[in-house]
């Protein structure tokens, strides 16, 4: 059987496509997908009034009820943009197309625009994508794991110097552990931190009683039993007995490890948590075809406030 991703049905959008449009049409997308309720007739932000001038020369609106002059973008992640909205577009295939992520240098490079301004907007789509697991519960099947990343320690040349990894003190201090909660065929959070044990924790907060939760062997997960129907299973004797398994959890983990070597090579630090959400949103929405993959993260985008994190990153961090 072909592979879904394979299948001409999981393309349902192209850059070409996208490139095609004028600066025009893409602009009334744009309009269309911030204001879908009223058919991309324009909505003000400030007062929700639905009666506008339209400032055509500078593609700008003016609400005939409180005189607040907004744009299709103003208030939302892609605020004080300076892309043309075509390039927006196609930054949002170009990214989605991306089964294990698309690198910021690879993203300026196929829309010839600086490394910062590529590196700011990739970070912005990985803001949208997490809104979707903001205060989600998960119930059912459920399985966890963690797994560490970042805080690389290079080998010493010779032989002689090399230090054991195994201990804190030869240790880089910035390995951070994510911790994936996932359901069966269903949907998945993330947390980051220090080690694995925070896991206990977010299980308790984001499944829902009465769900059974599929576990490894390690000690910290043993609190699971007086609160869920819980399963466990040693990975030194198998990666599965017929019953239990966290083999949904293990295929999270092998497209963020592919992410992390393969295309960003760095993923840790303060914004790994951002590169989770975004393996999270690619699994969980890995049999939608391109297309509703590109509308689901266009809509979350410019539904999305104006980003406190990303919004003049580069002024802060010269």
């Amino acid at each position: 059987m072909q592979h879904f991703l394979l299948q001409s049905q999981a393309r349902s959008i192209s850059l070409k496509s996208v490139y095609r449009m004028t600066e025009d049409e893409a602009y009334q997308t744009f309009c269309a997908l911030r204001w879908p309720e009223t058919e991309g007739e324009a909505v003000c932000p400030k007062c929700g009034g639905t009666e506008t001038y339209n400032i055509t020369s500078r593609r700008r609106f003016k609400c005939v009820a409180c005189l607040h002059q907004f744009s299709a973008t103003s208030g939302t992640l892609f605020a004080s943009r300076k892309m043309a909205f075509t390039d927006l577009l196609a930054a949002i295939v170009i990214f989605v197309n991306g089964a294990k992520g698309i690198s910021a240098l690879q993203l300026s490079r196929d829309l010839d625009c600086q490394y910062k301004s590529a590196f700011v907007l990739a970070h912005k789509l990985r803001e949208a994508m997490a809104k979707e697991d903001q205060g989600r519960k998960l119930s059912g099947v459920v399985e966890t794991d963690g797994a560490y990343f970042g805080g690389y320690v290079k080998p010493a040349n010779r032989k002689e110097d090399r230090r054991d990894l195994r201990f804190t003190e030869n240790k880089s201090g910035k390995r951070q552990s994510v911790v994936v909660i996932r359901e069966r065929d269903g949907q998945s959070v993330t947390f980051v931190g220090k080690n694995e044990a925070i896991g206990l924790a977010a299980v308790k907060a984001s499944v829902v009683a009465g769900s059974v939760v599929h576990a490894d062997e390690a000690t910290h997960w043993d609190a699971l039993h007086g609160s869920y129907e819980t399963y466990r299973i040693n990975h030194s004797v198998n990666y599965s007995d017929g019953i239990a398994c966290t083999n949904q959890a293990e295929s999270f983990f092998s497209r963020l490890r592919r992410m992390e070597v393969g295309t960003h090579h760095h993923i840790a630090g303060p914004y790994l948590n951002a590169y989770a959400a975004e393996a999270s949103w690619r699994e969980d929405n890995r049999r939608m075809t391109n297309g509703n993959q590109f509308l689901t993260v266009a809509v979350s985008a410019l539904a999305s406030k104006q980003s406190r994190t990303w919004g003049g990153y580069w002024q802060r961090n010269p």
